[in-house]
């Protein structure tokens, strides 16, 4: 059964592909018309399964698998529906399509408690730039501040929700409460190469790493490249070429330790950019995580007195921002084992358990409630990329996991130890 039904997501993941605001490939924002027609379909397969559905105040779908005797809180599965421009067609979606089939497999089994899956709509942030939308307007974290920020267009979130059909003034209300709610699962494509490397089909998460984004100034003084001696330049671009050298070392260096980092510098605008003027100033911005808190927040200090010095030394100024943070998430210990025992069982092998680098929804929903992700292996690990892909084998094996994963949750007691 589970073969069939994988087959169908995959059917599914294509068909959700073609609600897109790219001509030739895969995007699809927040309150976009393509977020509207995919939520649509998402409805419809969930009534399908036989699920209660709805939308909420920010435009999340939601199914629930009822219980005619609930007695214990609400479990909640669930992942996004949104993109990042030129998208795959797995990030985020795959994980709600699986949750839609492991509840219709469930269809005919009454639980002791109600099974939600949500589809979030808003996770990438690639609208308003602002991340976990969705997810945080659930967990009853969200940033009331988020409706005026703007899109590219100029169009204020606020304004988008009101043309979407939704009251801005609602957002939030509808917020579930953690009495209410016994754990989050989510399964996700891998984005990484450890289990393709390992031949697993799926592993079991342990954290989620936390992440702090900072835009970086760097003022020196422009000049003609032919006239000013190399000995007097404030060249702005030399400097940043060593802090980002820096940067990259020092990343290096802690990968080696328990507690690994990562940095990256990915966006980096020089001015004025003339071929042959010495750069007067350059704007670049890092992005450091780690999957211990301790760690980052350490790592994040120790890099920014190292930068000032760089700056000092070559008489430059040096200015910063911190543009976003999330912080480190562990997974629920239980939830960690009983994702292992169903995995042994379900492979035959002994179940990898890694950590997650890039964000999740989990990062919000920790706020609420308990967390626990199952990866699925991607194909070389390439994801926010077109090349993105899956196994329909991988996928029936996640699918397996996940419906073992709800049933196993009988044996938690009300109080949710």
């Amino acid at each position: 059964m589970s073969k069939l039904d994988a087959q169908r997501i995959m059917e599914r993941a294509d068909h959700l592909a073609t609600f897109t605001s790219m001509q030739d490939g895969l995007k699809r924002t927040y309150l976009s018309p393509e977020h509207k027609q995919a939520h649509y379909q998402l409805g419809e397969w969930m009534l399908q399964a036989g699920l209660e559905t709805w939308q909420d105040s920010v435009g999340n779908q939601w199914g629930r698998k009822v219980s005619s005797n609930p007695t214990m809180p609400t479990l909640i599965i669930g992942s996004h529906s949104d993109t990042v421009a030129d998208a795959g067609k797995y990030d985020g979606n795959l994980g709600i399509l699986v949750g839609i089939s492991s509840l219709e497999q469930l269809k005919n089994v009454d639980l002791p408690f109600h099974v939600d899956v949500v589809a979030f709509a808003d996770e990438e942030g690639t609208r308003f730039n602002s991340t976990l939308i969705g997810s945080s307007a659930v967990a009853g974290v969200f940033d009331q501040n988020w409706l005026s920020l703007k899109d590219n267009d100029g169009v204020t979130m606020s304004q988008a929700m009101v043309e979407f059909g939704l009251s801005p003034q609602e957002v939030g209300k509808d917020s579930r409460s953690s009495d209410d709610v016994m754990a989050y699962l989510e399964v996700h494509i891998e984005q990484g190469p450890v289990l393709e490397a390992q031949n697993q089909p799926v592993g079991v998460v342990t954290g989620i790493a936390g992440a702090k984004r900072f835009q970086f100034q760097v003022k020196g003084l422009a000049g003609h490249a032919g006239t000013v001696p190399m000995g007097m330049r404030m060249d702005a671009l030399c400097a940043v070429a060593e802090m980002i050298s820096t940067i990259e070392n020092y990343a290096t260096e802690q990968s080696k330790t328990e507690n690994k980092v990562v940095a990256t510098v990915g966006k980096c605008e020089v001015s004025p950019g003339s071929v042959n003027v010495i750069p007067g100033e350059v704007n670049f911005t890092v992005d450091i995580r780690s999957l211990n808190q301790e760690q980052l927040e350490r790592s994040c200090d120790d890099l920014l007195t190292a930068l000032n010095s760089i700056a000092k030394r070559r008489e430059v100024s040096f200015s910063n921002r911190l543009l976003y943070q999330a912080s480190a998430v562990p997974c629920n210990d239980a939830l960690q084992s009983q994702w292992g025992e169903i995995v042994s069982r379900v492979t035959e092998s002994e179940p990898v358990f890694l950590p997650s680098g890039a964000g999740h929804d989990a990062l919000a929903m920790i706020h609420l409630t308990e967390v626990a992700m199952l990866f699925v292996r991607c194909d070389k690990g390439i994801s926010h990329n077109p090349l993105e892909s899956v196994q329909e084998d991988d996928v029936a094996v996640a699918l397996q996991c996940l419906t073992q994963m709800i049933l196993a949750q009988q044996e938690r007691k009300t109080d949710g130890n």
